[in-house]
């Protein structure tokens, strides 16, 4: 069996990074984990070949070459997703798809032409599959009824990708989640009972990527890396091992809940093995939708607080945050601006609030008649609430624009950026020196060059990294390298703008709903 792995094209988004890849001669950050752990998980006398169309189209000896093509996708990925799987079926493929999307939403990879609808975790349905083909079957649905163990989970086959074009590597380590936010998915398609490998585990999957010869960063995809906290800190002590072994070959981002503040042994572990950065869900700094949404393990302590210790720990944080929560107040647009700066968190997604299908949120809204017809929910930035609030959806969608541009502000950024390192921790080990490749160096200098000379930036830039060099030298390098992802920043930001107002027009062109009110204050208004 000749097997073809597509997986389809993003939209321009936070994570997309096009002006800073294309400093450093990368076309993506990050690989598709998923199709690579397929690959793994199917027979290996079967034929693989792998095509990131955010790199390439497929070609057609590709398609006339293939007797299968799976695809996997994202929300996100919908658009290129439903056109690839009619481009396969316009040529005879069979086509099976699976991942995130298409066990979210299945109807509509089906109605597109898929055969095969190979849906929740792969580790269960993947076999299924197989069998089915070895019968002769051409199509089929194949669901699981319980979640897999994953330290039966093979090493992906990361041989299959090409490493020149990525910035970073993806691994796992846990799936799953323990929290119950009610707007999130994850907690719908993995569980709340985090599953993890085994160190053992996860340490051969780095063994195979040294050996393929990866040098650079190796991003942990997991949802919450610290969800399994007794698991994760077995794992850190052997990593911290290994990474000694080697010479520090990676670097380490992932995704933790906030949390981890309340944790200085994980954070010390997390830095000893070359952890550098870590995304948090921070979503609000407005304590009512955080109860609200059910996000309660961030009202247990102080987030300024919380995310300064993570700082000061050694690690950068990321936040991401949420705007148009049930009951919010205005002005949530510039109280979460003023949080970034506050806590100096230097990067921060930011979009309007979703409904995702299946979430608890989802079904609320579906029950009270709020979801808005022919709106799909999804997490990109430049997509409006897909469902009624309860205030005004131009109010929100305006505050939102400004506080994005806002934060992405050159001198902002900046200012924000430069006091998050001057506070940050130093790890107590001291990785060899490596002579930086030319590609990174030339970056660098074009960073300095439209920061430090040609932009209002200017004084500040050379002010601050002379600062730091002075004050915190150890992180200077790191400190640039997110100096330089201001470069996204600034154009995406007027992408956002641009589109948040082309669909605002349009809604309010249409004739905009009126805010939802609850049933608790009708009932209040009409007893007054």
């Amino acid at each position: 069996m000749r097997v073809l792995l597509v997986y389809p094209i993003f939209p321009k988004t936070f994570w997309s990074y096009e002006k800073i890849l294309a400093l450093v001669n990368r076309k993506v950050l990050l690989p598709p984990l998923g199709l690579v752990t397929v690959a793994a998980i199917l027979p290996q006398e079967w034929e693989f070949k792998l095509v990131d169309r955010n790199i390439r189209p497929v070609t057609e000896a590709e398609w006339a070459w293939a007797d299968l093509v799976i695809f996997s996708a994202m929300i996100v990925q919908k658009q290129d997703l439903l056109e690839q799987i009619r481009e396969a079926k316009k040529r005879g493929k069979l086509v099976a798809v699976g991942g995130p999307y298409p066990t979210s939403t299945p109807s509509e990879p089906k109605a597109a032409g898929a055969d095969f609808l190979i849906l929740d975790e792969g580790e269960i349905t993947l076999p299924m599959f197989v069998e089915a083909i070895q019968r002769g079957e051409t199509s089929g649905t194949l669901r699981a009824t319980e979640k897999p163990d994953v330290t039966s989970t093979p090493i992906p086959r990361f041989d299959l990708l090409d490493f020149d074009a990525y910035d970073m590597m993806s691994i796992q380590f846990s799936r799953g989640c323990p929290f119950q936010c009610e707007f999130c998915d994850i907690i719908v398609l993995y569980g709340r009972k985090p599953r993890t490998k085994t160190p053992a585990q996860l340490l051969a999957e780095l063994d195979y990527l040294y050996e393929l010869g990866w040098r650079r960063g190796v991003f942990m995809v997991d949802d919450n890396f610290i969800g399994n906290k007794r698991n994760v800190k077995l794992l850190l002590k052997e990593l911290k091992v290994w990474m000694q072994q080697h010479n520090y070959p990676f670097r380490f981002d992932t995704e933790a809940s906030v949390d981890l503040a309340q944790d200085p042994e994980l954070m010390e572990l997390m830095v000893d093995c070359g952890f550098a950065a870590v995304f948090l869900g921070i979503e609000t700094p407005d304590e009512e939708s955080l109860q609200l949404t059910k996000k309660f393990q961030n009202t247990r302590s102080s987030l300024v607080e919380s995310v300064q210790s993570i700082i000061k720990a050694g690690l950068r944080p990321m936040a991401g945050f949420i705007i148009g929560f049930d009951g919010e107040k205005a002005g949530a647009g510039d109280r979460i601006v003023r949080f970034a700066e506050q806590a100096a968190i230097p990067s921060t997604t930011f979009a309007m609030l979703q409904a995702l299908p299946d979430t608890a949120l989802w079904h609320r809204l579906k029950k009270e008649g709020r979801l808005r017809e022919n709106k799909d929910g999804n997490i990109n930035q430049t997509t409006l609430m897909n469902f009624i609030p309860t205030r005004p959806l131009e109010e929100i969608a305006r505050e939102y624009v400004e506080a994005f541009c806002t934060l992405y502000d050159p001198v902002k950024y900046l200012d924000r950026t430069y006091r998050c390192f001057m506070m940050m921790g130093t790890p107590k080990w001291k990785a060899p020196f490596k002579m930086p490749e030319w590609v990174v160096v030339k970056a660098l200098l074009i960073v300095i060059w439209r920061q430090g000379i040609k932009r209002e930036t200017r004084w500040k830039f050379w002010h601050h990294l002379f600062s730091i060099i002075k004050h915190n030298p150890s992180v200077a390098e790191h400190y640039l390298a997110t100096c330089a992802h201001n470069e996204h920043f600034l154009e995406y930001r007027q992408i956002v703008r641009d589109q948040i107002e082309s669909q605002l027009a349009e809604y309010l062109a249409q004739g905009a709903e009126k805010p939802y009110v609850p049933e608790k204050e009708k009932t209040e208004a009409l007893a007054g």
